[in-house]
């Protein structure tokens, strides 16, 4: 019998419920080292794990022997530091997404990753979602044809809260919110497009975040800060101290094979929703909705008028657990690679690709929507990771 992966977890902040999935005792992982910089944080997640140590700094889990990964959950900022400590190290690293808040910090990873040969596997959780793969599947069925323009439109009725309130606001902290909350929409793009963003052009301003009320630097965020849901957005009260990134973007994408992508976000709607449509050159697909009860259409005859049933209509799949299921099958497909190596549905190179294209979307929409190039990837590097991390 296979015994189970030791796992640490670094953060257990947000996405600290990532660890859950990852503590399956007798069933292939356990979680035995926890850390957070929090002690009440610390203190409350302790009893949820058969974790053997507890500690505020990183650097002592990753003395442990025995350890077979770490989960690196923390702020986006510190990413590129603490992954490439755990690389040192020899534990292989499950990375939540942004890969790093900078094209160079992406690559200073990989680098990091390919020269210690640990593995690195980072976790763009929608390529896991039952609509994102219905929409892969759609499109290598062949049933709109060759994809050759995509538009996603992302309303976050939320935004005010989950990211004017703390560190998400500080553009020190993440460059912008078309590299922190759109990296997995990016990928999501490349991934039903078939290539990678080389030129990009973006506009957006903070137009409504910017002059509400403010916590003094210092003063913690209010215990409902993720429940209050003020309506409306303007009403909002005890943002972060600092706010300096944009809560409306566009952005403009040409991709290596020719398609066209474009982005949008707004993080003052009523509704929370992604849509995408995909055109090819025999028809297009639209989702209405990703949860279980939702569906894809497709529309493949014509011309006509629009017809709001479409020519085919798949209904998204029923699923268990958070974001659509995703996260329980990306932490199996993260412990399968520590055991095992090889290729993943997740790609430290699409990670890269996709920060990087929201990387200088963010430098364009700052100097005034000027088209930039995106930086290509050292092709033995990219070849290193394609190959499964040999």
């Amino acid at each position: 019998m296979t015994s189970d992966l030791r796992i640490g977890v670094i953060g257990l902040g947000l996405r600290g419920n990532l660890a859950t999935y990852a503590h399956r005792p007798g069933q292939g992982s356990v979680v035995t080292a926890l850390c957070d910089s929090d002690p009440a944080v610390l203190k409350r997640h302790a009893g949820r794990f058969d974790a053997e140590l507890l500690t505020d700094d990183y650097r002592r889990l990753l003395d442990r022997p025995g350890l077979d990964a770490v989960l690196v959950l923390t702020p986006d900022d510190t990413h590129e530091r603490v992954a490439i400590d755990c690389l040192d190290a020899g534990k292989a690293v499950y990375l939540e997404k942004p890969l790093a808040i900078t094209v160079e910090g992406c690559d200073n990873v990989l680098r990091a990753a390919r020269r210690t040969a640990s593995r690195l596997y980072v976790g763009h959780n929608m390529r896991h979602m039952g609509v994102v793969r219905l929409m892969r599947d759609i499109i290598r069925r062949g049933d709109i044809g060759e994809p050759k323009t995509v538009w996603v439109r992302h309303f976050v009725s939320y935004g005010g809260d989950y990211y004017f309130k703390d560190w998400h606001a500080d553009r020190t902290r993440t460059t912008g919110l078309l590299l922190q909350k759109a990296a997995h929409d990016l990928d999501v793009i490349h991934w039903l497009a078939g290539g990678y963003t080389t030129r990009v052009n973006a506009l957006g301003d903070l137009m409504l975040y910017g002059d509400l009320p403010r916590r003094a630097p210092g003063t913690p965020r209010p215990d409902d800060w993720l429940q209050s849901y003020d309506w409306p957005p303007a009403t909002r009260t005890g943002l972060n101290h600092v706010i300096d990134v944009e809560d409306v973007s566009v952005m403009n994408m040409r991709l290596d094979n020719g398609v066209i992508a474009a982005y949008q976000q707004c993080h003052f709607t009523p509704d929370y929703v992604r849509n995408y449509t995909v055109i090819g050159t025999e028809g297009r697909l639209e989702n209405f909705g990703d949860g279980p009860g939702d569906t894809v259409k497709v529309w493949n005859t014509g011309p006509s008028g629009y017809r709001a049933d479409g020519d085919i209509a798949y209904r998204v799949p029923d699923a268990t657990g958070t974001h659509g299921g995703a996260d329980g099958d990306i932490m199996r497909e993260f412990c399968d690679f520590v055991r095992n190596g090889g290729v993943t549905d997740t790609s430290p190179v699409a990670a890269r690709m996709s920060v990087a294209a929201g990387y200088m979307a963010t430098m364009s929409l700052r100097d005034g929507g000027r088209p930039y190039d995106v930086p290509p990837l050292d092709a033995d590097l990219a070849a290193y990771f394609d190959q499964g991390q040999p």
